[in-house]
This record gives structure tokens, C-alpha cells and sequence, in this order.
């Protein structure tokens, strides 16, 4: 059974493991606890099912896109040169023709800092625009830009999501989320669903 907090079910290798042990598997092990995690969990009824999956490109990348047929991908990264390039060989691998699963855009976190007693000032601490750039080259929308702010953190370690508080935190997560959702609905209204992955080795 996931958890289930604010309306949202979780289900995490996390939750399976004593806390202060590390999870030491190799490819197929890993492959493996993300098809039971579609098998064997009781999801009931969901609006959207977001998978979050390492950066790069990895066994685990292969095993999702030919476990289930997936309606896109959402690049994250964050401004400075080696994230930007880690989100270029994730974005380039799922436009492979023989993956070939919609990019639905690119989320830049820690995009800037933001003081919360100076809600106004910008401080591009791990560079600027990264994520917007890396947008432009592929031609994939900018979905939303996450500022730096210490309440996200405080809100992760309490238990309640900075999304459901006030200021300029809430304000990006909720517009992040209502662009996404608006453009997985494009995507729906204009393209077949996706086919699961079969790839000949």
C-alpha cells in the first residue's frame, strides 16, 4: 500500500529499507523493484503517475519505457553546465527513434535564490538561464523555473509541501504544476499514446 499525504501516494525504495541503510543493487535488482512497484502496488484510481527517475540515462531508463507505455518525459536540471549536460543525455535518449517518448518540457530547480524577507531580489547564484537555453535547442517549453529558498527545505524536512503555504514558493510549484498539466493534455489531445519500448539487443 503507498502512503498517502494531501491527496498524493507515495511509494519510495525508501519506505522498504532501514533508514540508515543503503540500498546496494545492482541494474537487474533495481529493474526489478520498479516492475513490482507497477505490479504490486495498490494505486487505485490516479490523475497523473510521475515516476522519478535518476539523471543521465541508465538500466533503469530502458526498464520504465518498456514496463509501461509512458505519456512523456519532464527533464529536470538545474542551471550550471555539468547538470545541463546530464539533462542532455537524458532528453537525447528518450528522443531516440526506437524510445521515442515526448519530451513534455524542461523544469529548472534552484534556478535562483530568493531571500523570503526579500521575495523581490534574484540572486542567479548557479548561473542563469540554463534551463530556458536547453529549451530553445530541443524546442521543448520551459515549464517552470523553482527558485532556491530556504522554506522549500524546511517544508521537505516538516512534512508540508511548500505548495500548499504562501509566497513566492507556492506560486512556483502551483504554476509549475498547472503548466504541466496543461501540456500533458496537448500532448493527449494530438497524439496517440505512447507504445511500451521493445528494444532488440
Amino acid at each position: 500500500m503507498p502512503i498517502e499525504q494531501y491527496g498524493v501516494k507515495l511509494i519510495s525504495i525508501g519506505f522498504l529499507a532501514p533508514p540508515d541503510s543503503a540500498v546496494v543493487w545492482r541494474g537487474p535488482m533495481a529493474s526489478s523493484a520498479l516492475k513490482q512497484f507497477f505490479s504490486d502496488t495498490d494505486w487505485g484510481e490516479l490523475d497523473y503517475l510521475l515516476i522519478d527517475l535518476p539523471p543521465g540515462t541508465s538500466d533503469i531508463h530502458l526498464t520504465l519505457v518498456q514496463t509501461v507505455p509512458v505519456t512523456g518525459a519532464v527533464i529536470v536540471t538545474t542551471p550550471q553546465k555539468v547538470a545541463i549536460a546530464d539533462a542532455n543525455k537524458g532528453l537525447s535518449m528518450f528522443r531516440q527513434p526506437q524510445i521515442n517518448v515526448p519530451i513534455l518540457g524542461i523544469i529548472e530547480n534552484m534556478a535562483y535564490f530568493t531571500p523570503e524577507e526579500l521575495p523581490d531580489n534574484k540572486y542567479y547564484i548557479f548561473g542563469k538561464d540554463g534551463g530556458k537555453n536547453l529549451s530553445i535547442k530541443y524546442d521543448v517549453p520551459l515549464l517552470g523555473e523553482i527558485p532556491l529558498i530556504q522554506g522549500i527545505r524546511e517544508s521537505g524536512d516538516s512534512g508540508l509541501p511548500a505548495a500548499l503555504k504562501s509566497g513566492a514558493m507556492a506560486t512556483a510549484f502551483q504554476e509549475l504544476a498547472e503548466t504541466l498539466a496543461r501540456h500533458i493534455a496537448i500532448r493527449n489531445a494530438n497524439f496517440t499514446q505512447t507504445k511500451k519500448v521493445e528494444l532488440k539487443v
